[in-house]
C-alpha cells in the first residue's frame, strides 16, 4: 500500500512531518519507506501496489494500553462508592467475589467486548493483569481467539500470605505453569507476599525470560500497611528484593522511591482516572519525568473505568497544568504525554518494532481526520491528539499493515 499526501508523526521522537509518502508492506506488516513530500516512485506504482490519497489525515502510532484488568468488565460500576480495599483487594474485595462467582462464558464475552471497544478507540495492544492463576491466563487467551489485537497476558500465583514463609511447593509449581502459559507476572502488590515468595516469583520470571511487574504505592492505605509491617514503602521493599520491569500506579510514592526506580530503569505505569475513581490521589507524573523515570499510561480496571486512552491523556495533561504550574509553567508537554501511550510502553514491555512509525517498524497506526469537527483547524498536532481527538476523530486503525477498523479508501 502506498499512501501519499499524508501527515505523520515520525520516529521515536514523534516528529511532525506535514506531508509525506508512506509505503506499507502488507505481507510483512511493516513500514517499508517514509519519504517527506509526495513524490510518487515507480516502485510504488506497480500493479500490485494500491495507492491511497492521505490528504487530510494524520498517521500516528496506535496506542498501547499499559495496564488493564479486562476480565472485570463484567462488573462495571458494582463497586461504586466503595473504598479502595473493599473494591479491589485481591483477597476480600468485591472484584474477587464477582470473578469467582461469575460464569466463565459471561466473563469471556465481556473480555471480547472490552477488547473491541479498545480497538475502536485506537488501542491495538493492551497489557493485562490476569487474576485466577493459570485458569485466568487461559481464559484470556481463549477469549481473544479471533480478535485482531495484540496483548500481553500477565498472570499471577493465587498465594497470599500474612507471614514470611516461602511459596509452598504446590504454589511454586503453579508459578512455573503460569509463567509458561503467560507473558510474565503481574502481581497484586508486595503487601500480599512474603519477601521469600517475591524472590521466588522473580526467579521464575527470570528463568523463563518473562516480564515481572506489580502494583505499588497505589494508596495511603497500602503504603501505611507496608510501613507498619515492613518498616519501608512498598516500592522500597520491592526494589530491594528484585528488579521488576515495571511498577504500576506509584500514586503516593516518594521522590526517593521514584529516584530508585529511575536508577534501576524500572518503568512506571500510571492510571490517573482509575486512581481518581477510587479517591486515592493523583500520580505526580511531572516529578516522575523530572527524576528520570520512563512513564506509560494504563486505564486499569474496566470495572472502574472505560478503556479509553484519549480520555486518559486529556485528563493527565490538564491535571499537570493545574498541579505543576508553579514549577513548570505549562505542565507536561503534550508530546511527552503521547509518548506515554506509544514509545514508552514499547520500551518498558520489550516490544520490538512497536511504539513508533519508521522504516522497518510494524505498521500499527491510527489515521486521524485532521478535518474532524473537534480538531479542525489543527495548529498543534500534539495538543490536538491529547486533548481534542477522540474515537470520532479516527478514520481508520491499522494493525500489522492491515486496516482492522474503519477504512482508508
Amino acid at each position: 500500500m502506498y499512501i501519499r499526501n499524508i501527515s505523520i508523526l515520525y520516529g521515536s521522537d514523534l516528529e511532525f512531518v506535514a506531508k509525506a509518502s508512506v509505503t506499507v508492506n502488507e505481507s510483512t506488516g511493516t513500514i517499508q519507506r517514509v519519504e517527506r513530500g509526495s513524490t510518487l516512485h515507480a516502485a510504488d506504482t506497480s500493479t500490485d501496489t494500491r495507492t491511497v490519497d492521505g490528504e487530510g489525515l494524520l498517521m500516528i502510532p496506535s496506542f498501547i494500553n499499559a495496564h488493564t484488568h479486562i476480565a472485570d468488565s463484567i462488573a462495571k460500576d458494582v463497586a461504586y462508592n466503595l473504598g479502595f480495599n473493599e473494591s479491589i483487594h485481591p483477597v476480600f474485595g468485591v472484584k474477587r467475589k464477582v470473578l469467582n462467582e461469575s460464569r466463565r462464558e459471561h466473563i469471556m464475552h465481556f473480555i471480547r467486548s472490552s477488547a473491541l471497544s479498545m480497538l475502536s478507540k485506537g488501542i491495538t495492544m493492551f497489557i493485562d493483569f490476569r487474576e485466577q492463576g493459570l485458569n485466568g491466563v487461559n481464559m484470556l487467551r481463549e477469549s481473544m481467539n479471533g480478535v485482531v489485537m495484540r496483548y500481553l497476558a500477565l498472570g499471577r500465583v493465587e498465594h497470599y500470605s500474612g507471614g514470611e514463609e516461602p511459596l509452598t511447593q504446590e504454589a511454586l509449581e503453579d508459578a512455573f505453569k503460569v509463567a509458561d502459559a503467560s507473558d510474565g507476572f503481574g502481581l497484586s502488590g508486595a503487601n500480599e507476599y512474603s519477601s521469600a515468595a517475591l524472590k521466588q516469583i522473580a526467579m521464575v520470571a527470570a528463568s523463563r525470560n518473562k516480564l515481572f511487574g506489580m502494583h505499588a504505592c497505589e494508596s495511603e492505605e497500602s503504603q501505611a500497611y507496608s510501613m507498619e509491617r515492613f518498616g519501608m514503602s512498598e516500592a522500597s521493599r520491592i526494589l530491594g528484593i528484585a528488579r521488576p520491569d515495571f511498577l504500576v500506579h506509584m500514586t503516593v510514592a516518594s521522590d526517593s522511591d521514584l529516584m530508585v526506580a529511575a536508577s534501576k530503569d524500572v518503568g512506571i505505569v500510571v492510571c490517573p482516572r482509575a486512581n481518581a475513581v477510587l479517591g486515592v490521589g493523583i500520580p505526580r507524573v511531572w516529578d516522575m519525568l523530572r527524576l528520570g523515570c520512563t512513564v506509560a499510561i494504563g486505564t486499569d480496571n474496566v470495572m472502574l473505568n472505560t478503556p479509553d486512552i484519549f480520555r486518559e491523556m486529556d485528563y493527565i495533561w490538564k491535571l499537570s497544568r493545574v498541579m505543576y504550574k508553579g514549577e513548570r509553567g505549562r505542565g507536561i508537554d503534550a508530546r511527552d504525554v503521547l509518548k506515554m501511550v506509544t514509545v514508552n510502553p514499547a520500551r518498558i514491555f520489550r516490544l520490538n518494532r512497536l511504539g513508533y512509525l519508521e522504516e522497518g517498524m510494524y505498521a500499527d497506526a491510527l489515521f486521524i481526520d485532521k478535518y474532524s469537527l473537534d480538531i479542525a483547524p489543527m495548529h498543534n498536532p500534539y495538543t490536538a491528539i491529547v486533548h481534542r481527538a477522540g474515537e470520532s476523530s479516527i478514520r481508520a486503525v491499522m494493525l500489522n499493515g492491515r486496516v482492522v477498523h474503519g477504512r482508508l479508501e
